[in-house]
């Protein structure tokens, strides 16, 4: 099991951290990881390994078996040993445009209120596909709707529920090809506002920005058909 600091501890940048195991494929597991790893359309956190006079570069993050985390290690370079205490450093800029950009997905599937079949996250831009037969009329007014939930500061926060709460409850989840992860009893929710303020609520496993104003100003880019039904809109950080 890897303690999952990258969720417990989003803005952590820098940890101390023993190593668990090492995969067949040479890849490192810890016993925290501040390491997202890749999935729900979020990419893997990149960043460094060091102890002793060794310095890695960790090219990627994916899940393992169980609740692992494994660090992909660059090609030939030495590895830790089982035991060892290392010091795990993100590639801070990139992982805060993902959760930048994540925060901001969550806010467009607000302000275009139609199912989501799929989504992808980079640290330039995001982007979410519809169920959508037509392209929407206006995309300069919902850009101007999407900015203006931004620019209130509405806070982020989660909670969780047991499967059996989701199950009974279908509209909290809005992507059609990602089901939230289950398997443990129990599903993350991301709160966005709260109280009377509240705008979105949705299962979610990835990293997100305090409040919304973090993401600052977007910009929506083309829209594009994928299909009979399906529009994919894209929104890029300023």
């Amino acid at each position: 099991m890897t303690r999952p600091l990258f969720r417990t501890e989003p803005y952590t940048r820098e940890s101390g951290a023993t190593v668990t195991a090492i995969t067949e494929t040479g890849g490192v597991v810890l016993d925290g990881s501040i390491f997202y790893p890749q999935g729900g359309g979020q990419p893997g956190d990149t960043g460094w390994l060091c102890w002793g006079d060794c310095e890695v570069s960790v090219t990627n993050a994916i899940k393992g078996a169980g609740d692992a985390v494994v660090l992909v290690i660059e090609d030939g370079a030495p590895l830790p040993d089982t035991g060892q205490i290392v010091t795990q450093r993100l590639d801070w800029e990139r992982r805060y445009r993902h959760m930048r950009v994540h925060t901001g997905l969550h806010l467009l599937s607000v302000v275009i209120p139609l199912p989501v079949t799929g989504g992808a996250i980079t640290a330039l831009k995001g982007r979410l596909d519809f169920d959508m037969p037509e392209a929407p009329e206006d995309k300069e007014a919902i850009e101007a709707e999407l900015n203006a939930l931004i620019a209130r500061d509405l806070p982020i926060s989660e909670s969780w529920i047991t499967d059996a709460e989701l199950d009974a409850n279908p509209g909290l989840v809005k992507t059609m090809s990602v089901q939230p992860p289950r398997g443990a009893g129990r599903v993350r929710l991301i709160r966005i506002g709260d109280g009377a303020a509240q705008v979105d609520l949705q299962p979610c496993g990835g990293t997100h920005v305090a409040r919304t104003s973090e993401i600052g100003a977007v910009t929506l880019g083309k829209v594009e058909k994928k299909g009979a039904r399906n529009r994919r809109v894209n929104m890029l950080l300023a």
